[in-house]
């Protein structure tokens, strides 16, 4: 099955990133399509991941609609196929698109930690904190936490993020958007958190985006808690101190490791197995956590 690496729609093209293309539904409405694309140390990779855009897209869809309550987010239309105006391109979309409010997004990732993994891990090595907060000394790798931590990082659209204290936070967006972006980033880690680990997933991080609609309320924006924004680990094989058994694009991401890529452009190709495994892993997230069948492109393709 060949994945998909681009969508040509019949519409204003506002933004091609390194996985969504934005396009524009009139003044105030965007229509997000995620292709298949996948980056790795902030570079997109030469081949895609089959269905990896449609398991991105319905999982954003299912916390989206199930964390409205909590936080309020950009979308609008979680089947834009079926809209008017999307009927005469419906195919290339199918599962893949939603629509959602236009914001204008906060350059913010916005991070949440419960587990040490990542660069929080090579902070903790370093200097035995986790974005400038002091742990206690001696945590394994995978180690639980204290209590979910906010650690936020600016947002690169070119080159790599850096990860920022909360007072450098404070410095750059403000201390009453700085508070309201770890309360509600705080909030929805503890709720899928809970959520996830019910359904044997531990869900290690995850990262955020927040965005200002044109009549100024803060939106929840771009995916969420999906394999590409967040570490997953299967609970059952969870142990602190050995290697967890993942869901998400560390897979990708281990193996460019271990054939010692420079992490500069071009990127190297991808065995068949690890295009494989990866996309098995993006279902098999999909099939533990949203309580309908799995999209067609996963047909068979869970583990």
């Amino acid at each position: 099955m060949d994945g998909v690496t681009e969508i040509r729609l019949p519409l204003p093209l506002l933004r091609r990133g390194k996985v969504r293309e934005l396009y524009a539904l009139g003044e105030d409405r965007i229509l997000m399509v995620a292709t298949d694309r996948i980056s790795a140390f902030d570079i997109v990779l030469p081949q895609p991941i089959p269905c990896k855009g449609i398991v991105l897209t319905q999982l954003s869809r299912f916390w989206f609609e199930r964390t409205q309550a909590l936080v309020p987010n950009h979308l609008l239309d979680a089947v834009p196929e079926e809209l008017p105006e999307c009927r005469p391109f419906a195919e290339s979309i199918r599962g893949r698109a939603l629509v959602v409010r236009r914001t204008e997004p906060i350059p913010i990732e916005c991070v949440v930690r419960g587990y040490l993994a990542g660069s929080a891990w090579k902070e903790y090595c370093a200097t035995q904190t986790v974005g400038g907060i002091p742990l206690p000394a001696g945590l394994p790798y995978g180690s639980p936490l204290p209590e979910p931590l906010f650690t936020p990082a600016t947002k690169a659209h070119i080159g790599h993020d850096e990860n920022i204290t909360f007072d450098a936070l404070v410095e750059r967006v403000g201390a009453s958007l700085a508070e309201q972006l770890r309360e509600r980033s705080l909030l929805l880690y503890r709720e899928a958190a809970a959520y996830c680990r019910e359904r044997g997933v531990i869900l290690a991080d995850t990262k955020l985006e927040f965005g200002f609609a044109p009549d100024g309320m803060l939106l929840l924006i771009d995916e969420l808690i999906t394999p590409d924004s967040s570490r997953f680990w299967l609970a059952e094989h969870y142990a602190p101190g050995t290697p967890p058994v993942d869901m998400d694009k560390q897979f990708v991401r281990d193996y460019l490791e271990r054939i010692g890529w420079n992490k500069q452009p071009p990127a190297p190709l991808l065995p068949e197995e690890v295009i494989t495994q990866t996309r098995r892993r993006y279902c098999d997230a999909f099939r533990r956590l949203v309580p309908q069948p799995l999209p067609w492109c996963c047909q068979n393709g869970a583990v």
